[in-house]
């Protein structure tokens, strides 16, 4: 706990000094995106990594937290400061109807219908030309106001920073406990009192306010805002991003969401053959490192004594 909490620090003093110590927009660029998929890596990770439940549809509540923030910035004149915090909570409602469906649902169910979730969103969206615009999408987000990167970056920090603390205050409270007592093994969490649904949704709907909120922010950070955000090449990211650093970590989203970032700005012009390298790494992941990059360290501090564990659902495996 202890540790966990500390590397999380350091990482945000670390990265709350990149504004001043870098001036190159290109770098700042990536800086920002992967701020911005570390934010929705952990969103996911809440459900995948403490649940247990694999969710394809995350896109769902990131796509709605776009469009939200969109609208109310080119139909209403919302600022960002106002447009964001809307998003995550539109988002969140969301969450809490489509969880009420899915969450009575495991396994391969599970699975296909929260996928299924986003693909209708994603038809919505492509046919709903009076609101969303249809394939054209909605341009100008925020026409008129933040330009520079380093105010970007500054802004993608503080809702990092906002999503790492209500992460970690979830993760390690009775309710979080909860949620990883569910994972390994529901019934034996049942007969101990814990309500499998309940916890289950309070992961959820987190989970759901987290991505709304970093879809706000890219709506306003890109200034376009597209039915393409409900894709599942999008979710596809996400979900090697989690597997890659370690589910059922806080760290684990970020060092996946830096490696991915930064893998696929080096692997750019493959295109879409990027797809079938990060799959491969995928299988490679799961075959030799099936806790990711953070279970391998956690079990290797563990091989040489060191007992101190960077989160409880690490050490509820390597035990």
């Amino acid at each position: 706990m202890t540790l966990e909490r500390n590397i999380l620090l350091g990482l945000g003093v670390l990265a709350a000094l990149l504004p001043f110590a870098i001036t190159d927009q290109y770098i700042l660029h990536l800086a920002i995106m992967a701020i911005f998929y570390a934010i929705l890596a952990n969103s996911l990770n809440l459900v995948v990594g403490y649940v247990g439940e694999f969710s394809l549809g995350h896109t769902a509540f990131l796509g709605t937290g776009a469009y939200t923030a969109a609208l109310l910035s080119v139909n209403a004149g919302w600022p960002m400061w106002a447009a964001i915090p809307a998003a995550g909570v539109v988002a969140a409602l969301f969450g809490l109807a489509i969880g009420a469906i899915t969450l009575r649902l495991q396994g391969p169910y599970f699975v296909i219908v929260t996928l299924s979730f986003a693909e209708v969103l994603r038809i919505v969206a492509n046919n709903w030309i009076a609101v969303t615009n249809g394939p054209m999408g909605l341009a100008g987000v925020g026409q008129g106001g933040i330009a520079d990167k380093s105010a970007f970056l500054a802004i993608v920090l503080g809702l990092a920073a906002l999503t790492f603390y209500l992460s970690y205050r979830f993760v390690y409270s009775n309710a979080g406990r909860a949620a990883v007592a569910v994972r390994e093994n529901r019934y034996v969490a049942q007969s101990i009192g814990v309500n499998p649904f309940g916890t289950a949704m309070q992961a959820f709907v987190l989970g759901a306010f987290l991505a709304g909120l970093a879809g706000g922010f890219y709506a306003f950070y890109i200034s376009f805002v597209g039915p393409e955000v409900f894709r599942f090449a999008f979710m596809a990211t996400i979900i090697i991003m989690v597997l890659m650093g370690g589910k059922g970590t806080l760290l684990g989203p970020v060092v996946g969401a830096v490696i991915v970032t930064l893998l696929e700005e080096y692997l750019r012009e493959l295109q879409e053959l990027r797809l079938s390298l990060f799959g491969l790494i995928v299988m490679a992941i799961v075959l030799f490192l099936p806790n990711g990059l953070m279970g391998f360290i956690a079990r290797r501090r563990e091989q040489r004594g060191d007992t101190p564990s960077l989160s409880p659902a690490i050490e509820e495996r390597t035990v």
